[in-house]
């Protein structure tokens, strides 16, 4: 297999979050999406596979991060900053949650920004790329 063929044959990884510690399982995640678990990884160039992450609800945050940590965004209106704690996010959208973890262990170019987008996050157990046929990816606990 040369190395235009290993770069196009992408596989599917689902990642059950039940239980999982945030920061842990988003690392493994960014090494996936970028590419660092095969052989033929460039910096430059998109080798990384899709990562399915179901049960995100379901989540733990080590130590008193569920209350401390605090997630700014604006709305670009004058004075329009807003703040929500971990817990809330956790709550309200934790797709968001693991998206923001793994984006920052990311690099900051325009790579990383497609290399998001290989990233499906679902609340619940159930998703709908059962026919990409996901092999389960193992993160420790």
């Amino acid at each position: 297999m040369n190395r235009e063929d290993a770069l196009t044959q992408r596989q599917w990884y689902v990642i059950d979050a039940q239980g999982k510690i945030l920061g842990r399982m988003a690392t493994e995640i960014a090494k996936v999406l970028r590419g660092k678990h095969k052989p033929i990884f460039t910096p430059n160039v998109d080798a990384g596979d899709f990562v399915i992450v179901i049960n995100a609800r379901g989540l733990k945050l080590t130590g008193a991060k569920l209350d401390q940590k605090i997630y700014f965004r604006h709305t670009d209106y004058p004075g329009g900053i807003r703040q929500r704690t971990a817990a809330e996010m956790l709550q309200e959208k934790p797709e968001e949650l693991v998206r923001l973890a793994v984006k920052g262990m990311l690099p900051k170019n325009r790579l990383s920004r497609h290399l998001v987008t290989k990233l499906k996050i679902y609340a619940g157990p159930e998703h709908p790329h059962a026919a990409q046929m996901p092999q389960p990816l193992a993160v420790e606990a």
